[in-house]
């Protein structure tokens, strides 16, 4: 693999040094170890990585309905070509960079430009581990061996802890030399939390290789109490410059022209219609541009289509969440493979959270402008307080460890909705926000959800709970698809999923296919047969049985 050194970040950030000062050998347009700035290299990791979350969130809502799934099957939507850019940016950019900040380190110790670079490692270890099983680690960064050989996944997720528990270790050291730190702006206490939760999730995936171990783990977290709490939500946070950079979300693409991924049918319908009143969040989540139904076939085919037998037969929704009384909520149904028509400014859009755009007050005006609502100042919600609670609420149903499931699940449902509007009166939205919902009726709202949810899990038979956990995890992930994959992976649930269109879409990407760059490029790369491979961690049935 070739090793990369420096990046177009770094390479425009350079002071160079004077004539007198160079070696006749080295090249002035070159970065090596005595010009590096380790600050500039960790900026372009934080940026990468949030670009590589985006991606993988992307195929994640996708599959788990969050949004729509293009194309007519599994197969025709993730094939080889699918995680070329994910893993380019993995292994070349953002490893070989941090690889490169390790080695700075060894001459001109930088605490915590490692520290916060051993994090971003992890996860994204952790990450290629989720998405693909097996991975290249022990041989990847070595700049002579251009064929390096997969490691067992179980120690490459093991490796991401042990790169977790260096770094709690690293932000202990004083130091005054301090990076950019686009995630907690240098707040040690924020960083230990942020760790401590993503060991959680750490444990939390693996409690089906190992329940006992993730039982314990679990639970010495809970002891120490030192887990993520709101205001310690770890997202990256974008602008709302247009260009050079553009710093907006890449969710707020949309704005100014259109396009774009279609929401979820599914999705919408359990925002609006499934329990009979509307999620609080969902006028923060989407945007309509029409606030009626369309009627017209020739702007949304499915109008003039009957439901497949199989939506029929399940009761699914089918073309829009209400097809009697809707309020405009466009979509499209899962594994939708149709053209795409002159929508663009009549869909349904990303709203104020995560992307940064407007907030749906009924205005359903076409989001024809790039700077329309926040101007693209979005999240990336990595990593929540309220996903903390709905993981110790799993944990708590299904492995017994410390905490009532029922009361940690509220609470990830409450804390979630405080920090969506928390964040929306924090942008240039605030005004529509809270001439919209003003705090006496947006509490009451929230309220009034929490005790319908908790009804529910009174009246729920015991073997259905951890579907109610995993339904409002799942809709608490919207801007997640990261999670929202794994939850799904992991339980199976929320089950009772909208299905493809056509009866039968193939295997459901357990994993996804090796990136074809990896493959023809590496003599000892071998393909997966197809996309039912399950990674370590999921040892669920095979098949499309358990998620589909």
């Amino acid at each position: 693999m070739k090793r990369k050194l420096y990046s177009l970040i770094v390479a425009f950030s350079l002071i160079f040094a004077t004539s007198c000062d160079l070696d006749l050998l080295d090249s002035p347009n070159v970065v090596t170890a005595s010009t590096a700035n380790p600050t500039f290299i960790l900026n372009n990791v934080q940026l990468s990585y949030a670009g590589m979350f985006n991606t993988l969130s992307t195929f994640g809502m996708r599959v788990t309905r969050i949004t729509s799934q293009p194309n007519v099957n599994y197969a025709n939507a993730y094939f080889a070509q699918t995680f070329n850019g994910t893993w380019n940016t993995a292994y070349a950019s953002i490893l070989n960079d941090i690889k490169f900040i390790e080695e700075l380190n060894e001459s001109n110790p930088t605490p915590r430009h490692v520290a916060i670079a051993k994090v971003i490692k992890a996860m994204v270890l952790m990450n290629l581990v989720d998405n693909l099983g097996d991975v290249p680690l022990s041989e990847a960064l070595d700049a002579a061996n251009f064929n390096p050989k997969v490691d067992d996944a179980a120690s490459v997720y093991q490796a991401a802890l042990a790169e977790l528990q260096a770094a709690r270790t690293l932000f202990a050291v004083p130091t005054a030399n301090l990076p950019t730190d686009f995630f907690y702006n240098n707040n040690v206490a924020r960083w230990q939390k942020a760790i401590n939760s993503l060991e959680l999730r750490y444990h939390l995936n693996r409690k089906l290789v190992d329940a006992a171990g993730a039982r314990t783990a679990i639970n010495a977290l809970i002891a120490e109490g030192n887990l993520l709490a709101p205001g310690d939500d770890f997202v990256f946070r974008y602008g709302t410059n247009l260009t050079n950079p553009d710093s907006r979300s890449p969710r707020y693409s949309q704005y100014g022209q259109g396009g774009g991924d279609y929401q979820g049918t599914w999705y919408m319908f359990h925002l609006t219609e499934a329990k009979g009143f509307d999620d609080p969040r969902v006028r923060y989540y989407l945007y309509r541009q029409v606030i009626v139904n369309p009627t017209d076939p020739d702007a949304l085919r499915c109008l003039g289509e009957i439901a497949p037998g199989h939506y029929l037969a399940g009761g699914f929704p089918f073309c829009l969440p209400n097809m009697v009384d809707g309020r405009g909520y466009w979509g499209r149904d899962h594994l939708n493979n149709e053209g795409i028509p002159p929508d663009g400014f009549a869909k349904t859009m990303f709203g104020l959270f995560p992307a940064g755009g407007r907030f749906d007050n009924d205005s359903a005006l076409p989001v024809n402008s790039p700077t329309m609502g926040a101007g693209g100042a979005g999240v990336q919600p990595i990593m929540l307080a309220s996903y903390v609670d709905f993981m110790l609420a799993e944990a708590a149903e299904t492995l017994g460890t410390e905490g009532d499931p029922k009361a940690l699940m509220l609470s990830g449902v409450r804390k979630h909705m405080n920090y969506v509007r928390a964040y929306a009166l924090s942008t240039a939205e605030a005004g529509v926000v809270s001439g919209w919902y003003p705090n006496a009726q947006w509490n009451t709202l929230v309220d009034n959800y929490v005790a319908y949810v908790s009804n529910e899990w009174d009246d729920a038979p015991a073997g259905r709970r951890m579907n109610l956990i995993a339904r409002e995890y799942w809709l608490s992930l919207f801007g997640n698809g990261v999670e929202s994959y794994n939850l799904y992976r992991r339980t199976g649930q929320p089950d009772g999923m909208q299905p493809a269109l056509a009866v039968d879409p193939g295997l459901f990407p357990r994993s996804f296919l090796y990136p074809n760059d990896f493959v023809v490029t590496n003599r000892f790369a071998q393909q997966k047969p197809d996309l039912g491979q399950r990674v370590f961690w999921d040892t669920n049935p095979a098949g499309n049985g358990w998620v589909n």
